[in-house]
This record gives structure tokens, sequence and C-alpha cells, in this order.
């Protein structure tokens, strides 16, 4: 064979001999490409399995966790939920419309793969700073790629964030998530059981785009990544969604065995994890793959990672039935091999072996690192800079303008809006809050309350800390709405393995988080690891990403983040005060990042979820919203601002705290919120009891948002001009011409 054919495919020369070892004799090309993909990193996590193995899976709540297509978690009634979280970076950094898009499409596929009717999509954006116009171009390709696909399949885009940091420049991150609805008792798995049943392959005809799109995904982007454009897919989703109703309606009718999607390393991943997972093998005869181009050979058909395609694994007496479903959708679909006893792969072509080798050997037998570690240099130093010593801004509405118009805490609604939110009508809480949340008809009156949430820039200060936060948040999001947390999907997304420090940060990261999953009985019931986001040997910001869900016993109970009347209270649960280390503030008034992270407390987070369960649940709150980025008077904007009321507040500087501390530090566990002035009595007695500080700050009302320190206006401003430096941000920057 062609000498360093292996190398060029993402193979190194240990992992070559290791597959000689396995075979005992050279592989074929084709062999070698399968190998090659399913021993990526994108596909076997080589380098993280055994990390992932800190995080906790189980829980009463959990009916599927990691090693399917998706998690599942029960919800009640005899109903369940199905949700992931995947990323698709790379191929949105060069291709960004279609990245984006067949990132949502891909997502979508694991859920409804799993019998799950999709109900809801969410995604979590990150990009350099928007002064790039190569940044705007790419913020506006992913957005509308997003909206495309999920527009046009009819699944409501719910929920999200992004964020604009200089080190997401030339590697943006495109994580989309997905939930869906099933009965508890009808989960579709993803296996290839039964000797001589049917392989069937449904959906889009195969092409050659997204060859090798997973090994491109296990590489870093450099100047020549442009060229790579083939190894992004192209997406249609209009043929999804006959693919999510054909494919529903055979499940539900008890029809087929196993399913699983064609998302990356294609026909092979497919193929030989449905065989892995149950023991057994497939024989396929490639001629029977529907192609949508002329003289594609065995190594493209394997290979392609076109989309809109699933691998149905049917019983014989029940072929018919399924080919008849498929057809009445429009859908091509076709018997490509079956089932066979003994754990082989076996692949033919115009009358030829062209492969032979156990299934397993692609899945169980891929290669398991364990990189070496190391703190980074700037680990200790960064800790030691102390915020706290810089000036305090001398007019502080001034620097609360220049926050609230920072694309990180400004309207991301230039975004959100070109999704749209509400087909299906079943979004009860729009885009813009805390928190989704949508009605389920299925099981009423439940809904479901959805988050995700990670900070950059505290796992870049301290990945263990920043690793535990990003779930205390997620979970603190769905909260505030009355829900209570159920499990977590995560992505996470960080530099190259092979370098110390970077896998350094992965590890503390999975620490943390595993922590806190513990202490908030949130298991982990799957999601993606995503390495090599560097851009010519600078890696991105460490970035896990948490996607939460959280039930609501009644939908209609639901408490949102405005003010909704005048004269009512405005109250803060938590501590007054937070920390400048890490915060926006310092990063956008003061240019730096530093500073030692408050670690959270996760008793009192665990008590304040509850606090919130039981004060929402009994009608004492009339909103409620988090204190995160930007620290209290950001969220008391943001309360002002979604309520369109403006507010009356008085706050007393704790001893000892700079009012900058006060006004823009950040902390976990703090929510502020508005109630009846009657009901104050009642929720101290209720904060007593779970051990949480409570502070009446104001009152709710007029047209000006109001906010006094040491017995004088530190802030006070109309609500319109309030509204219009936080409204005009996003759209300022792109709507202005490239530079």
């Amino acid at each position: 064979m062609e000498q360093g054919l292996h190398c060029q495919m993402g193979l190194t020369d240990g992992e070559y001999r290791r597959i000689l070892e396995l075979l005992g004799r050279e592989p074929n090309r084709l062999e070698l490409g399968m190998f090659s993909v399913m021993w990526s990193e994108h596909c076997s996590y080589k380098s993280s399995r055994r990390v992932l193995e800190k995080f906790p899976t189980q829980g009463p709540q959990v009916l599927q966790g990691p090693g399917e297509n998706a998690g599942v978690v029960d919800i009640g009634g005899g109903w369940a939920v199905s949700f992931k979280i995947e990323s698709h970076n790379h191929p949105s950094a060069i291709e960004p419309y279609q990245g984006a898009a067949t990132g949502v499409g891909g997502i979508i596929r694991d859920i409804f793969s799993m019998g799950a009717r999709p109900v809801a999509l969410l995604n979590s954006l990150r990009f350099g700073s928007l002064e790039s116009a190569r940044v705007r171009y790419l913020v506006e390709g992913v957005v509308a790629g997003i909206g495309g696909y999920g527009n046009c399949v009819g699944i409501p885009t719910v929920g999200g964030e992004a964020c604009f940091y200089p080190t997401y420049a030339g590697n943006p991150l495109v994580n989309a998530m997905c939930v869906g609805i099933l009965p508890a008792s009808s989960i579709t798995r993803g296996t290839a059981r039964g000797e001589g049943n049917a392989v069937m392959l449904a959906g889009a005809r195969t092409g050659r785009d997204g060859l090798h799109g997973v090994t491109f995904a296990s590489e870093e982007l450099d100047e020549q990544s442009e060229e790579q454009r083939p190894a992004v897919q192209v997406g249609d989703p209009f043929t999804e969604k006959l693919l999510i109703e054909s494919c529903l309606e055979v499940m539900e009718r008890g029809l087929v065995v196993g399913v699983q999607d064609l998302g990356g390393a294609g026909l092979t991943c497919a193929a030989s994890e449905m065989s892995s997972r149950a023991g057994g093998g497939m024989r396929l005869n490639l001629d029977r793959v529907h192609c949508r181009e002329e003289d594609m050979d065995p190594y493209e058909i394997m290979l392609s990672e076109s989309q809109e395609r699933m691998l149905l694994v049917v019983e014989p007496a029940k072929e018919q039935q399924v080919r008849e479903v498929f057809e009445r959708w429009g859908l091509e679909i076709n018997s490509i091999g079956e089932v066979v006893s003994g754990g082989m792969l076996e692949l033919f072509m115009r009358g030829e072996k062209m492969a032979c080798f156990p299934a397993k050997m692609l899945c169980e037998a891929a290669p398991s690192y364990d990189p070496p570690f190391e703190e980074p240099p700037w680990f200790r130093e960064l800790k030691a800079e102390h915020p706290a010593e810089l000036p305090v801004p001398g007019n502080l509405e001034e620097a609360f303008l220049k926050l609230m118009a920072s694309p990180n805490i400004a309207s991301k609604e230039w975004i959100f809006r070109q999704y749209d939110q509400q087909v299906r009508t079943c979004t009860a809480g729009l885009p813009g809050g805390d928190a989704a949340v949508i009605r389920l008809r299925e099981v009423e009156p439940k809904g479901l309350a959805l988050s995700v949430d990670g900070n950059s820039r505290y796992t870049y200060l301290d990945p263990y800390k920043g690793g535990m936060i990003a779930v205390v948040e997620a979970a603190r999001n769905v909260a505030v709405t009355g829900a209570r947390p159920l499990a977590i999907t995560n992505c996470l997304n960080f530099g190259s393995p092979t370098r110390a420090h970077v896998f350094w940060q992965f590890r503390q990261a999975v620490e943390g988080m595993s922590r806190a999953c513990e202490a908030l009985g949130t298991p982990v019931t799957g999601g993606n690891v995503s390495f090599y986001n560097e851009t010519s040997g600078e890696a991105i910001f460490p970035t896990p990403v948490v996607g939460m869900v959280g039930l609501l016993e009644d939908v209609r109970l639901h408490c949102p983040m405005g003010w909704r009347q005048d004269g009512e209270l405005v109250c803060l649960v938590g501590d007054l005060a937070g920390s400048l280390a890490g915060s926006e503030f310092l990063h956008v008034y003061h240019g730096k990042l530093a500073g030692e992270l408050l670690q959270p407390d996760l008793e009192r987070a665990r008590n304040l979820h509850l606090f919130l369960l039981e004060a929402i649940g009994e009608g004492l709150l009339s909103s409620a919203h988090d204190l995160s980025d930007g620290g209290l008077a950001v969220a008391l904007a943001e309360s002002s601002i979604a309520g369109g009321r403006g507010v009356e507040l008085e706050l007393l500087l704790p001893e000892g705290a700079r009012v900058d501390e006060l006004l823009f530090g950040e902390a976990q566990s703090r929510v502020v919120m508005s109630l009846a002035q009657e009901k104050e009595a009642a929720l101290k007695e209720k904060a007593g009891r779970y051990g949480l500080p409570l502070h009446r700050l104001g009152i709710t009302g007029g047209d000006v948002f109001s906010l006094k320190t040491d017995d004088r206006f530190s802030i006070r401003l109309s609500l319109h001009k309030l509204i219009h430096t936080w409204e005009e941000v996003l759209p300022w920057y792109m709507n202005r011409r490239a530079l």
C-alpha cells in the first residue's frame, strides 16, 4: 500500500501498527479509511474516554445514559424527555451557513432516532470580536444556517447564548442542542440484533460531501483549512422533516429493531456501532446504496457524511411495511444488507468482497490514551492579580452604560428574531430570559425549562471552579422559572489534547462539573467532546457548555424575569456584593482577565433551588432573574427592560466592599425577584429556613431606572435610554460595512 497513507488519514504510526496486529494483515484503502474515521478523536474519544468516566451518569430519573444516540430522563405520567448537545465548530469556521445548518440537522436526528419527537432547539455560540469583518461574516452565516434549518424543519429554536471574545476569532464554537419527548416505555436504541434481519438505508441519497469530516474535526485549523470545504456536509431540512415523520411512524408501530442516524463517519459509524452494541455483525451490498453521483467507489460510499440518512434494522416480515411508510412520505429506502452472527462487518460491491473484519475493531478496540497534563504557568500568575487594586470608576453611570453595551450583555434579539420560536405553539417562555419554557401537550400541565450555559472566562482562570459554575448557573437558570433541575448534557470545547496545559484544563473542568452534578442531583446523560479548537497553534479559552433540562409540574405557574406590576417589592436572595475576578466588568472596563474566583457553595446552590421551587409554586413571586455576567446592576436593569418598568433602588454598601464590587461584581447563587409587598414576611421566613440571605432593594414603577448607593444617585437613567443602549449594539455591528 502507499507509504504514509495512514498519516494522511490522521492515524499515527502506532495506531497503524495496532491495526496490523488486529487484522493480521495490511488493510486495504477502504478498511484503512474506516479505521481512520472511527479511531479519530471525534468518534473514538480516545483522549477523553477515561476522564469522562468521572461524570455521574445514574439517577432515578435516568432511563438512558451515555452510550446511545441521546440521553433519556423520566418526567412522570408515562412520558420521558430525550436531549443532547453536540458541536459543529470546524465546519462552521470554513462554511458557516452549512456548518451550522448541518449541526442542527445532526442533533435532531440523534433525538428522533431514540423514538422521541423533537420539540425544541437551543444553541450556544462563541465568536471573536465584532470589530472584525471576518467575524461578522461568520456570525451572519451561522445564525442564518441555524434559522434556515430549524425554521424549515418545523422545530422552534427557543433559547441559547452568544458570546464574543478575541480567542474565538479563527475558531468559532457552534454547539446545537435538541430536546424531544417520547413515551417512557418506547425508547428505540441503535442496535443491530437478530441474525437475518434486514439492514435498510433510508432518506437522502449518498454523495461525496463530508468525506473525512470527522478527521477534519479532529485537527486544528490553519491557513489551509479553507481548502477542506468538501469535508462540510450540505443539509436539506425538508428531507429531514419527512425523515422525522417516517421514522417516528415505523418506531411507533413497532416495525423496527434498531435505528441510528448517519452523522459523523457516515455508514461506517452507523453499521459498526449498531453491530458492536449488539455483539453481532453486518453483511452489506454497497451496490444497493442509493447514490446521487455516478461512479462512487466503496471508500466514498462508506465514508460519506451526506445528511438526512438513517440506518434501520428490520425483521424480514416487516420489511415491506417499513418500505411502504417511507415511500408514502416520498423518501427512498432500500435494503442494503442483513445482520449476521459472528460479529463480522463484511462489505461487497460488484460481486467482490471489499472489506471484512470484526465490527468491534472499529469501536471497542479503538485506542484509549491518557495524555500528560500540567498546570499552565499563567494559572497562578493570573490568580495572584487582585482586581480590587484597580481604581473605582469615577463615573458609575458611564461605566454601567459601557457594560450594558458589551456584546456579551446586550440584547441578542438580532440573533433570535431570525429563528422561528413558536412553531408547534408550545413555547411558553420566549428567548431572552434565563431559560426557555415549553408546554408538553402530551402530559399537561407539565412543562420543561431549558438552558445552555458556560462561562469561558471563568474556566480559563480556574477550570475546576469554571466547570462547577457552568453546571450551577445552568441549574439556576431553570430554577428561577420554577422548574426542578433534572439532568445535563454537555459539550466540552477545548484546544489540542496533545498540549499538557489543555489536557489539564480539560481534566479540571470535568472534575468540577462532576462535583457540581453530584451535589445538585443532575446526572450527565451524554454529550460531546470537541478537541483541537485551535488556530495556527493558539487554543481557544476552555469552554465547557452545559445543557440543562428542568421539569415544571405546572407550566402555567412558570415565573418570568421582568417586573410585572408597579409598586412591587424588589429583593435579592444571596450575597449583596460579588467579586470582580473574571467578571465581564473587568474585561469591558479595565480590559483585563485576572483574579481568583469565588468558590461556589454547592449546598447553598441546592438550597436556593428548593427555595425557588417552593416560593414560585406557592405564588409568592411575581418575577425572578438570576445574577450572572455584569452582576447585580445588570440583573436589575435586565428585569426592568424585560418588564418595561422602571425601579427605585437603594443599595447599602457592605462593610469592606467597593461600590464596583457591589454593582458589577459576580458571584453564584444570587437571584433578584419582585413580589407583592404583603408577601415579604412569608418570603423572608422561607429564605431563613433555607439559610439564604434576603435583602430588600426597592420598589418597581415609573419610567426611570434609579439605583442609589452611599446617599447619592449612582445611576439614574430613563428607561428609554437604557433600552436603546442595550438593544442597538448587535444591529449596529451587523449593519456595518466590511472594514
